[in-house]
């Protein structure tokens, strides 16, 4: 694909209702070409060796075969395919979600549960364009670094380059928490990440990766499954403890306050607004940390679409924070890290398989 072609979609799913929904959308969006659909997993392969398309949208839930058998199938032809998943709003669903983008999906939708067909039709382009605003700009940046767009599998399979200390000098604190920020890629970045911190880190990590409610109580369940130290959703006015990693649940806003005592610090979970149309949001968290951790902090940016997290770094950076930001060779979506990047508040520029390490060097 180049920049002046258009993005060719094959719609996979086994109701007429939603492969005309999708299918609508998509012709509605500039650059966008609706190739065919597919009623189930059999005959969208089927069809993705006649057609040929660079995408499918794929639903998770299917007879005869689901998308996690078609996903599956894919990787073992090496596909040179995006998809993006069209998942339900369960804890099966999640669940499988999560298995999906372990098998390379790009990113997923959750299906609206209720709702008119035009206010089901509005949610799901909400959704739709930015991730193939998202997936054009990676073909291309792909294409011109000469690589496959799949890169969840093939960027991490490469050697790695050397972390970049874009700061001189080293870090003088010692971090006593590592705030993570992250969205599109993020479940298959933090599946490679988080595994690589020792059950003895001895400072909390919090996270927010944007999700949807039940989607990230799964993502927390995979990764305490992967890692050392433990992973788990978190829990308004728990206490924030070492070697935890809490992850903000979906569709509400995280953020660390004082506790009772005054000296103990302890997650607060809130309804309010989102940021950067964002909910959770790493800036509202990001500021938390910047007020409570003044000169004991690490910030960490990773892949995903937009500029989430910018603010807060900036507030964390003037409080004396250590900041870590993800290559853009590394990212699947290099949009969060670009803009601290290039502000020149990041201290290190780390390949994915690196940010273990120098968040390890923070904390010692």
């Amino acid at each position: 694909m180049t920049a002046n072609s258009k993005i060719r979609v094959l719609v996979v799913d086994d109701t007429v209702l939603y492969r005309k929904i999708v299918s609508d959308v998509l012709a509605e969006l500039p650059d966008v070409e609706v190739v065919g659909t597919a009623h189930n997993g059999k005959a969208a392969l089927t069809k993705i060796r006649i057609l040929k398309p660079d995408l499918i949208t794929l639903d998770i839930e299917m007879p005869e075969m689901n998308g996690i058998q078609v996903l599956e199938h894919l990787r073992r032809q090496k596909a040179d395919l995006g998809v993006i998943m069209l998942s339900t709003l369960t804890q099966e669903g999640g669940a499988m979600t999560m298995k999906a983008l372990e098998l390379g999906a790009f990113d997923f939708i959750p299906k609206p549960q209720s709702g008119t067909m035009a206010e089901n039709r509005a949610a799901i382009k909400k959704a739709l364009a930015p991730m193939l605003r998202a997936f054009s700009r990676n073909r291309i940046l792909k294409g011109i670094l000469g690589r496959s767009p799949r890169p969840a599998a093939k960027a991490a399979s490469k050697v790695s380059r050397p972390a970049i200390r874009v700061k001189s000098g080293s870090y003088s604190g010692r971090s006593s928490i590592v705030a993570i920020g992250i969205s599109t890629g993020g479940p298959n970045a933090l599946a490679r990440m988080l595994p690589m911190l020792p059950k003895n880190l001895a400072v909390p990590v919090v996270i927010v990766q944007h999700m949807p409610p039940v989607f990230t109580q799964s993502l927390a369940r995979s990764l305490d499954a992967k890692c050392a130290i433990k992973v788990k959703e978190a829990e308004n006015g728990e206490p924030i403890l070492p070697s935890t990693a809490y992850i903000a649940p979906g569709g509400k806003q995280m953020k660390v306050v004082a506790g009772a005592d005054g000296k103990q610090r302890v997650i607060k979970i809130t309804d309010d607004p989102p940021e950067n149309s964002c909910k959770p949001s790493a800036d509202y968290l990001f500021r938390s940390v910047a007020d409570h951790y003044i000169g004991r902090a690490t910030g960490v940016i990773m892949t995903g679409m937009g500029s989430d997290g910018t603010a807060g770094l900036k507030q964390m950076k003037q409080n004396g924070a250590f900041i870590i930001a993800q290559d853009a060779d590394t990212c699947v979506v290099y949009g969060m890290p670009k803009e601290p990047i290039e502000a020149g508040i990041v201290d290190v520029v780390a390949p994915l398989d690196k940010i273990a390490g120098e968040i390890i060097k923070t904390v010692k």
